[in-house]
């Protein structure tokens, strides 16, 4: 059995989210699936452990403030709890320097001795609530632990304790996608052929994907006369259910969109006046649609639709309505057959009603960029007060340098 310590830092927000979440993120890629997971946050100069549990799925949920830095993210489940406990027990086994040997990076803790003696200390001080930190500051010694996790006091004793070198497999230059929809060298079409591998936060278990781009037509809004606007309606470029039975609304709908400056948008002002003048207004457009500002009529039209299609879809495939029924089964053990469909209809209904989410895929955003786009998207409220979330990644063709081979080797690289 894998063992890892996550350390929060002084972030007791961040511990509190992963227990309230049920989700544990990564600021290297390091955690694997199946691995026990022993929760640590720094207070009143002591880490402590008040909670542990294993990492089952990937996910894109990231609670935290600063999410941007973290490359990995998992559901936390099989929760168990205890009464925090100091961790700089393992000095026991791993002398002064414990933090960096099993710490730093939540590394793999290859030391038996170490694995055991977390696991009983924490037997020892097992309860069955979580203790939210009330009490921690009343622990004794609070000044006993050094602040090893500090970078400008732990510098000094790398070279003891050297981090694995990292080894370069191959070296690439990034190249320009040609546009969005190329059939060889196309943002969309790359991705899509490539989504499961490029993305996995989806795992393809708990999701369907739609790559269908003119299958979602939303519908137009209309003037004082109840005449339709030309210019209000939006087709998405595909559609991405994702089922997670942790969250209230276990089904959450992702309107995806790519948008690519390729090689016909190299100036900056022309990528300016792109992002401004068409990607931004299409997401709002899309939520919009799905928002409690638009008129009920027109919403609920668009709902509906998009939902008989959806169904549609499922019902085509074997392998995706068995997938979609197993979800069902996993929330209704006991449901009958006759009223699986009827439950699958309602929670798509309820997902674009209160867990709607858009996804940018594009070859270009800066951080400013993506949050001020995500701010925009989150002003619009859904039925239950909240916000439509926003997502944004970059993706990248990225081109092998070889100066002997001279066959055409590709990748793609995504950033969160």
């Amino acid at each position: 059995m894998n063992t890892r310590i996550l350390h929060c830092g002084k972030s007791i927000a961040n511990y509190l989210l992963c227990v309230d979440n049920k989700v544990v993120g990564f600021t290297k890629r390091t955690a694997l699936i199946g691995d026990m997971i022993y929760l640590a946050v720094k207070v009143g100069g002591k880490s402590i452990c008040g909670a542990r549990g294993r990492i089952i799925e990937p996910t894109d949920l990231k609670p935290w403030e600063d999410a941007e830095i973290y490359v990995q993210s998992f559901i936390y489940d099989n929760l168990e709890f205890c009464r925090p406990f100091d961790i700089s027990c393992l000095s026991v086994t791993g002398g002064k320097h414990w933090g960096l040997r099993y710490v730093q990076s939540s590394k793999l803790i290859k030391d038996e001795e170490a694995s055991k003696l977390l696991d009983a200390l924490f037997h020892e001080n097992k309860t069955r609530n979580f203790n939210r930190l009330q009490d921690v500051l009343s622990l004794d010694n609070e000044d006993a632990l050094e602040d090893e996790f500090d970078d400008d006091q732990t510098q000094h004793v790398f070279d003891e304790l050297p981090e694995e070198r990292i080894n370069i497999m191959g070296t690439f230059l990034t190249v320009k996608f040609y546009n969005e929809t190329d059939p060889i060298r196309g943002l969309e079409t790359l991705v899509n052929d490539n989504f499961y591998n490029l993305f996995e936060d989806y795992p393809k278990s708990k999701t369907i994907l739609i790559p269908e781009n003119r299958m979602f037509v939303s519908a137009k809004a209309v003037n004082s006369k109840r005449e339709s606007v030309n210019g209000t309606s939006g087709i998405p470029d595909g559609v991405l259910i994702k089922f997670n039975k942790q969250n209230k609304n276990p089904i959450q709908i992702n309107l995806i969109e790519y948008e690519c400056y390729g090689e016909s948008k190299t100036k900056s002002i022309d990528k300016f006046e792109y992002l401004n003048g068409h990607i931004i207004p299409q997401l709002m457009r899309f939520a919009s649609t799905f928002s409690i500002v638009t008129d009920n009529k027109i919403r609920e039209e668009t709902v509906k639709k998009w939902t008989e299609k959806i169904i549609d879809y499922i019902f085509n495939d074997n392998d995706i309505n068995n997938k979609f029924t197993s979800w069902i089964r996993e929330l209704q053990p006991d449901i009958s057959e006759r009223r699986i469909s009827l439950e699958m209809h309602n929670l798509i209904l309820e997902a674009f009603r209160e867990n709607l989410r858009i996804i940018l895929i594009i070859d270009e955003l800066t951080i400013e960029q993506r949050e001020t786009i995500k701010n925009i998207i989150q002003s619009f409220k859904l039925n239950n007060g909240k916000g439509i979330e926003f997502l944004g990644y970059v993706v990248r063709l990225e081109q092998k340098i070889n100066l002997i081979n001279t066959e055409f080797e590709y990748a793609l690289a995504v950033q969160k």
